[in-house]
């Protein structure tokens, strides 16, 4: 199966909607009916909800009768990541233990996307808590890869990166505590934007401490958008960016009120590493990431520098500070009654220390120190956003220790670095190597310069419109 053709763009839809050229009920109506012909191959979905989204969608409708103004994504059907709230409809963070949990509010973020007039479609397929870069759990099927049924789609927003590939929807809310949003839109050929920590508030969440055992990656967990093309994600940003109370990291200010702007990328300095030194990246990923830089030189005149951050493996990083943020004893004892998926036992069956977490806050600190000390001499960052295209679901479905098991070693060391340090990041459709399958670059940006790293991938996302870079 190859990707069917794309959604309509989520700025046309609410554009025609708030013309009047078509009604949110009939978008509505066609987002069901596309996820009824895709969804039975792709699996990105774990909950549809046809009448509430129906309903939903009149209202938007309702709204533009009266005059009222119904807002940014007016119509707009939207997927949202089973992990994150959504008030009336099932959200069972991946887990048999809240198989049937029906959350009682909105994520802040949800109840954004709602205000602007967003429909929301249904619940898409994540691991366990999001607990793993695949996107296996125990309750539903894994989600393919459009572009090819036998491949992943990463994780752990696996179901909203194919949801979007697959045209099943414009546009999908996914989490990312360490390249969860970034490695599906590469793998699924989509965008896919982690915002600076705190852009977008993250309440309550999978990280709900009223509930036993769901709580989680405080300090590491973006929430964002996944759409076919950049202005998509502005649109989205600007619906859901905003300080919240209840988020103690959550930033002042909506930076995206306003439009992108063409051009940010004419003279800029870039910094390029392929692989930080020492990660093992595909030689046709490789090369897709170089014949990217040619085009920044050639096309926008840019300076770019090869750098390789001495980051270093990280993964026992990672592994210390998401103990920390969990909830081991509330895990432990669910646990009891039915274990968890291989991944998740993996995290709980280890013995941690204080000293585990104080080497580990100690090693984030210089990786913060770092990448700010590199970013000061260029304005962009780029690298590969995985080092391998989309690997085969036999893999995913045997992976079992943590970290995972039965895939490329640290094939997420050139994401996870951005969940320590808060930065933006952004994954853009690169090209595609031979056998046809995506890649994807990252564009990272300086600290908090979210609009920065927009108005740069919208330069490179029009350049690479222009031409195939297809590599073998």
């Amino acid at each position: 199966m190859m990707a069917p053709a794309a959604f309509p763009s989520a700025g046309s839809i609410a554009t025609a909607i708030r013309a009047g050229d078509v009604s949110a009920e009939q978008m509505c109506q066609e987002a069901l009916s596309r996820i009824t012909a895709v969804d039975p191959d792709v699996r990105a979905f774990c909950t549809v909800v046809p009448e509430i989204a129906l309903e939903a969608a009149r209202a938007v409708d309702a709204r533009i009768e009266r005059g009222e103004d119904p807002g940014v994504l007016a119509g707009v059907p939207v997927a949202v990541k089973d992990l994150i709230s959504t008030a009336g409809l099932r959200t069972t963070f991946g887990s048999w233990h809240y198989r049937d949990f029906v959350p009682p509010e909105d994520d802040v973020a949800v109840a954004r996307l709602r205000a602007s007039g967003a429909v929301i479609i249904g619940k898409t397929t994540s691991s366990e808590f999001g607990y793993s870069a695949l996107g296996t759990n125990q309750l539903f099927p894994t989600p393919r890869n459009p572009h090819d049924l036998s491949r992943i789609t990463g994780g752990s927003s696996a179901g909203s990166g194919a949801a979007v590939a697959s045209g099943a929807v414009p546009l999908a809310l996914g989490s990312d505590g360490g390249g969860s949003v970034r490695i599906p839109a590469s793998l699924c050929g989509v965008v896919g934007f982690k915002p600076s920590m705190g852009r977008i508030p993250v309440w309550p969440g999978c990280k709900d401490d009223r509930l036993p055992g769901v709580s989680s990656w405080d300090t590491l967990e973006h929430i964002g958008p996944l759409a076919t093309s950049v202005a998509d994600i502005w649109l989205a940003m600007r619906a859901m960016t905003g300080p919240d109370p209840y988020d103690r990291f959550s930033l002042p200010g909506n930076p995206f009120a306003g439009s992108p702007e063409r051009g940010w990328l004419a003279g800029r300095t870039v910094g390029l590493s392929v692989d930080f030194g020492f990660i093992a990246v595909d030689d046709e990923v490789r090369a897709c990431t170089e014949a990217v830089a040619e085009r920044l030189e050639a096309d926008f005149g840019c300076v770019v520098r090869r750098i390789d951050p001495s980051i270093g493996d990280i993964s026992d990083v990672f592994a210390a500070l998401i103990a920390a943020d969990t909830d081991l004893d509330g895990m432990r004892a669910l646990a009891r009654e039915r274990p968890f998926a291989d991944y998740v036992m993996g995290l709980l069956s280890r013995e941690w220390q204080a000293s585990d977490l104080t080497n580990a806050r100690r090693t984030r600190q210089r990786v913060c120190r770092l990448l700010a000390d590199y970013m000061t001499d260029i304005d962009l960052l780029i690298t590969p956003t995985s080092p391998v295209a989309a690997f085969s679901l036999e893999a995913s479905e045997s992976a079992g220790e943590w970290p995972d098991a039965g895939v490329p070693p640290n094939w997420l060391g050139l994401c996870n670095p951005m969940n320590l340090t808060g930065q933006p990041a952004i994954s853009l459709p690169a090209g595609a190597t031979a056998a046809g399958l995506p890649i994807g670059i990252q564009l990272v940006g300086r600290h908090l310069a979210d609009v920065d790293v927009l108005d740069a991938a919208l330069d490179l996302e029009q350049a690479l419109a222009s031409v195939q870079i297809t590599v073998s």
